[in-house]
């Protein structure tokens, strides 16, 4: 087993490291850090990263190879996700990648993905023995898993983030009336899928997975002056709660949304339309609840390595 292990989730928005050093129980987290690559802007929809793109992608992984090296990592682990695995010149990005960092980039499956974040949800917090909705909100993809402390009962990975959505709905600053609707009808027909398993499941807990709710939760926090430790691991969001954001969001531009206390650069752009698509759900199914995890992908990997080691097995990634 290494000592030190890095983690890296190169996500179409954000590229996360995450450090983690083994113990007696497997791993314990030791360092985190998060980078706004955002390497789907401007090519995502047409299926290709740009060179803008691709350039911001080598200053993060140099970046993240210096701290790596300034902690004798021993093994080094990443991921692409939705951007990547849908560009056409993704081989030439992950060649150019290794060529700078000598890091190996892994392209998932969405279907992978969206077991990892299952299994990075489940380290985070007890989802209970009544079936939950999980939400990731990507920049290329949205992953939903319906699922309980046990199992998962069914999963997929749709192909429509947050940066796919913004560049294809949101062509004004605040959104109107009329894009809403037309992401309302967009949702209905991308998510039929969805919207047929939750009639099957009535799962009446959504469980939102980092990134956007991340944010909505620091929102929310100082709106109503709860005290967030950076450790939490689930953090305070509530359904009321949502809604009074999502309206004041609504009827802000960029500028006026930065200025909402808790919102960062990285997120203030996709924020919209990500919520657009939470309020779309909670429109077609009942919640009685809605929870966050701080954890996602990259604890997901952290957690099979563990599950592995703990077996006394190697993984293969």
């Amino acid at each position: 087993m290494e000592s030190k292990i890095a983690i890296i989730d190169m996500g179409t928005n954000t590229f996360h490291l995450l450090i983690a050093e083994a113990d007696e129980r497997g791993y314990h987290i030791t360092y985190r850090e998060r980078l706004a690559v955002k390497i789907g802007k401007g090519g995502i929809n047409r299926g290709v990263i740009t060179e803008e793109g691709i350039q911001r992608a080598l200053l993060a992984m140099q970046s993240f190879r210096n701290t790596i090296d300034q902690q004798n990592i021993g093994k080094v682990y990443a991921f692409g996700t939705s951007a990547l695995r849908n560009a056409s010149n993704r081989d030439e990005v992950v060649q150019r990648i290794k060529a700078v960092t000598g890091i190996d980039s892994n392209i998932i499956s969405g279907d992978l993905e969206a077991e990892y974040i299952y299994m990075g949800v489940k380290s985070a917090m007890d989802i209970d023995k009544e079936k939950s909705l999980i939400i990731d909100i990507g920049g290329g993809s949205i992953e939903f898993i319906l699922g309980n402390n046990e199992r998962i009962s069914w999963k997929r990975s749709f192909e429509i983030g947050a940066q796919r959505l913004l560049e294809q709905f949101q062509k004004n600053d605040p959104i109107t009336k009329e894009e809403i609707e037309h992401l309302d009808r967009y949702f209905e027909k991308e998510l039929q899928p969805l919207l047929n398993e939750l009639k099957i499941h009535q799962p009446h807990v959504l469980i939102g997975s980092s990134g956007t709710f991340d944010t909505l939760s620091d929102i929310f926090c100082i709106q109503h002056d709860i005290h967030k430790s950076p450790e939490e691991i689930e953090t305070p969001l509530t359904l009321q709660g949502f809604y009074d954001i999502y309206d004041e969001l609504l009827h802000k531009n960029r500028e006026q949304r930065m200025q909402i206390p808790g919102m960062i650069e990285m997120r203030v752009d996709m924020i919209v339309v990500a919520c657009c698509l939470i309020r779309y759900l909670l429109s077609v199914h009942t919640f009685n609840r809605i929870r966050v995890s701080t954890y996602a992908l990259k604890e997901g990997v952290l957690a099979t390595l563990i599950n592995e080691v703990m077996a006394s097995k190697s993984i293969t990634v």
